[in-house]
């Protein structure tokens, strides 16, 4: 019989490399759960979206052959249905076919040097988009209406552009956090 388990790929590769792999479910080792979950094909993208949704790193889908298992299984009852639990570590050998699972997006991890330069680019870029804007207001100002109107059309140029650079930076840290 053939049975199935959501594995992080990082996870698995090293279990390949160590000769068994004890990953019970996502952040759950074999040792704290008892035993690794599992599931049969129809229940494997309900598991997909119920545990793993939200998952960033990349996911495979091992396709396990029960008879060449060497740790026991059993089908348990969990609610109304059934899912078969892995009683011990999973030898590779008994792992027939690895998948990778589509629409996971790993994000590249920058340096912390990286960050700050990134940071510190996208504050000097704003900060000279204030100046430059609030100054040409400015100068608008005095053109337009004379020097006792220059002041305030400096600062009403630097707070409009200081809002337009705060919309822009929270719609760039949201963007940023996911």
């Amino acid at each position: 019989m053939l049975i199935f388990h959501i594995a992080e790929k990082s996870r698995w590769d090293a279990a390949r490399l160590a000769g068994s792999y004890a990953q019970s479910t996502l952040d759950r080792t074999l040792e704290e759960e008892g035993f690794i979950h599992a599931s049969r094909e129809d229940q494997v993208e309900g598991v997909r979206e119920r545990y793993y949704a939200d998952v960033r790193t990349p996911l495979v889908l091992l396709t396990i052959d029960t008879e060449k298992l060497t740790s026991p299984w059993s089908e348990d009852e969990v609610g109304d249905t059934t899912y078969p639990h892995i009683h011990g570590p999973i030898n590779p050998s008994a792992v027939v076919a690895v998948e990778p699972l589509g629409g996971q997006q790993a994000r590249p991890q920058r340096s912390f040097m990286g960050e700050f330069l990134a940071e510190f680019s996208f504050r000097i870029a704003a900060a000279i988009v204030v100046m430059v804007v609030a100054s040409a207001c400015g100068f608008l100002g005095v053109w337009l209406w004379g020097d006792s109107a220059g002041l305030w059309a400096l600062l009403v140029g630097a707070a409009l552009s200081t809002a337009a650079m705060i919309a822009l930076y929270r719609r760039r840290e949201r963007r940023l956090a996911g």
